[in-house]
């Protein structure tokens, strides 16, 4: 079943990069139900991509995956929540990421020219890749509403 669930999020993530999401975006409106979050948040994951508006600096379907692991760890007062686990579970799977892609940033990760079919093709499997590591992070450690 969890392996099931992996492959589903690295599929409908994928999707949604070739229906014209960009990888932030993606990694959102895969994991969308999960967050119980509303449309509108969508344009903050626009900003994200290609490394930051195309600035080529952190990853934007990593970006979209903390910030995913942040709507469901997060907290929304100072006084009333501690902000450390959700620290922790960023900063690990961050580590994750690098690990598995030797870096963080977008343009050592996908060195070809934006707007190319070939970054396309680099993107979609990072994006893809990077949706199935999430889902399968959220479910090890028990993040997710199943």
């Amino acid at each position: 079943m969890n392996e099931e669930l992996c492959i589903e999020a690295r599929n409908i993530t994928g999707q949604y990069f070739k229906e014209g999401y960009n990888c932030a975006e993606s990694i959102f409106l895969a994991f969308k139900e999960y967050v119980d979050a509303d449309d509108a948040i969508l344009r903050i994951f626009t900003a994200f991509g290609g490394g930051h508006g195309r600035a080529g600096c952190t990853c934007g379907a990593l970006m979209g995956a903390i910030s995913i692991i942040s709507l469901l760890t997060g907290r929304t007062s100072t006084n009333d929540e501690d902000k450390e686990n959700c620290y922790s579970y960023s900063k690990e799977f961050h580590n994750r990421f690098v690990e598995q892609f030797k870096t963080s940033c977008c343009r050592a990760l996908n060195t070809y020219d934006f707007d190319t079919r070939e970054h396309a093709v680099n993107c979609l499997k990072i994006t893809g890749k990077t949706g199935q590591m999430l889902m399968a992070y959220l479910l090890e450690k028990e993040l997710l509403n199943l």
